[in-house]
């Protein structure tokens, strides 16, 4: 006798581990670049350049990308942008970890801080946050039927299940042209640029995704003239695409994870000869997760009714999707900005910090907080322009109806809209839409029979059965086990009892015939 099984694709992390540290360095100003009079903004991003695992960790070698936008009091350019790169090597503890995995690192800036030491010098501080991740997949076995000759009872188990389809990384490019209007100047050089994705959105079809957002840029830059005259120009960019996605189809589940990497902006004529375009060229990485939701039915149980069968059974962990969720929450506050008057904002960004998600009942928390950046114009001569910065807190309840703390899934948090508006000289009003969305399984312990030992029926264990008994039904019966008590098949309990439905009561009386 044969059992058939069919593999079921899984997949999970087997080793995971987050570690935060800090970077810190003193930066001297080039010779090239003039003194600095007040700082304006800053921006920081971590570059992975090595993983190299190990028994148990993982080494990291990389960088701190930053760069600092300044005002000088120099004659020239009013606003001076200085780059720098400050290296590290992290060992992460990563408990599992073997070497010959290939282990995921995702580095991120938490906070960054630049501080004047004097004109001439810089410090430099950044927190890191390091996730290290050993992810993989393998199959179980699920016994779905029986080759043979030998009689014997099976009983099958419907399950609902969800199993990956597909696993790996790829890259979208996008390519885009914005066009100054015409009221502003042309471009002499650009000075800082805030490039953000928002709305992005990815939907399954047949042999590929399309991939849907917006692009959402800043720039501030000299124009072109005598007095180079500082401008700035913000705008949303829609975009779509494809993306070929071998072996998906319409209807599956996407879990797809995403971050901008490379990325590069220049400055191009127009048709006229003019430096007035903006050419855009955007990588991003995404980590592609798509699953099957299925219905299978599984061999649960088997007894011998001429031979004795022996079911050999392990522990398997399946999943079922609980839940697909997207909520939203609105945050608001005012932030004062000390020292100095705001005559006008030119520029706003928000980040959200994800510190904290716990399970709550039919829902997750999250906790954390928004981070907002603001530049703004003082109209005062030695600091013509100002940065504040501020961290607004939040609580949010993701409704997720019957999850427990086990069925926790990587939540992403997204700024989908901030307004910032003056309300007077020293004190801005802040209004914010964040989002939050997840995808999370339900886990599901089943007993998979593995193998199945056949033998001759125990001789003496047959001879004690009686020929025919009248059994008396107790409380947790059902035909199953009677049937498998006394090698008796289901379907003869049923006819020859009579009976309709496979339901029993407590005192109910069964004719059982050996053999029969």
């Amino acid at each position: 006798m044969e059992l058939l099984k069919r593999n079921i694709h899984m997949d999970r992390t087997r080793a995971e581990a987050v570690t935060q540290f800090t970077l810190e360095d003193d930066v001297n100003i080039p010779e090239n670049k003039p003194d600095v009079s007040a700082l304006n903004l800053e921006k920081g991003e971590i570059i992975i350049d090595e993983i190299k695992p190990s028994a148990d960790s993982v080494t990291v070698r990389g960088r701190l990308a930053y760069a600092v936008l300044y005002h000088t009091m120099e004659a020239g350019s009013s606003l001076v942008v200085l780059e720098g790169r400050i290296p590290f090597e992290e060992k992460v503890n990563l408990q599992g970890a073997m070497p010959t995995d290939t282990v995921t690192v995702n580095g991120e800036v938490e906070d960054l801080t630049v501080g004047m030491i004097n004109s001439r010098k810089l410090n430099i501080q950044a927190l890191i946050t390091m996730t290290a991740k050993v992810e993989e997949l393998y199959d179980e076995e699920a016994p779905v039927a029986l080759h043979g000759d030998e009689k014997v009872e099976y009983r099958h188990q419907p399950m609902e299940i969800a199993q990956i389809a597909i696993c790996k990384n790829d890259i979208y490019r996008l390519k885009e042209e914005v066009v100054l209007p015409s009221n502003y100047p042309n471009i002499f050089q650009i000075l800082w640029n805030t490039i953000a994705l928002r709305d992005v959105e990815f939907k399954v079809m047949d042999e590929k995704l399309a991939v849907t957002g917006d692009v959402h840029m800043f720039v501030l830059y000299e124009g072109e003239g005598e007095d180079h005259p500082i401008r700035s120009f913000e705008t949303t960019i829609p975009f779509s695409g494809m993306l070929e996605c071998h072996g998906c189809r319409e209807g599956m589940l996407p879990d797809i994870q995403y971050r901008l990497g490379q990325q590069e902006l220049a400055v191009r004529p127009d048709f006229d000869g003019e430096e007035r375009t903006i050419g855009i060229e955007l990588v991003m990485d995404i980590g592609i997760r798509i699953y099957e939701e299925e219905k299978l039915e599984i061999i649960s149980d088997i007894y011998g009714v001429s031979k004795e069968i022996e079911a050999v059974t392990h522990r398997a962990h399946l999943r079922r999707l609980l839940s697909k969720v997207t909520g939203k929450t609105k945050v608001t506050d005012h932030i004062r900005v000390s020292g100095g008057t705001v005559m006008q904002l030119m520029h706003s960004e928000g980040a959200v910090a994800l510190e904290q998600q716990s399970t709550v009942e039919n829902g997750i928390l999250v906790q954390g907080s928004l981070q907002v950046k603001v530049m703004y114009i003082t109209g005062e001569d030695e600091a013509p322009y100002g940065c504040t910065q501020a961290q607004i807190p939040y609580q949010y309840t993701l409704e997720v109806p019957g999850i427990m703390p086990e069925d926790m899934g990587d939540i992403r948090a997204e700024v989908e809209q901030l307004q910032v508006t003056m309300l007077d000289g020293e004190e801005m009003d802040v209004k914010a839409v964040l989002c939050f969305s997840t995808m999370v399984f339900q886990s599901v312990p089943v007993e998979f029979i593995s193998d199945i030992n056949v033998s001759e029926l125990d001789s003496g264990k047959m001879s004690s059965l009686p020929g025919m008994v009248a059994y008396i039904v107790k409380a947790g019966d059902n035909l199953w086990n009677i049937g498998k008590k006394y090698y008796v098949p289901v379907e003869n309990l049923r006819s020859l009892n009579g009976l309709e439905s496979d339901e029993l009561k407590a005192g109910q009386k069964l004719l059982i015939v050996k053999g029969g």
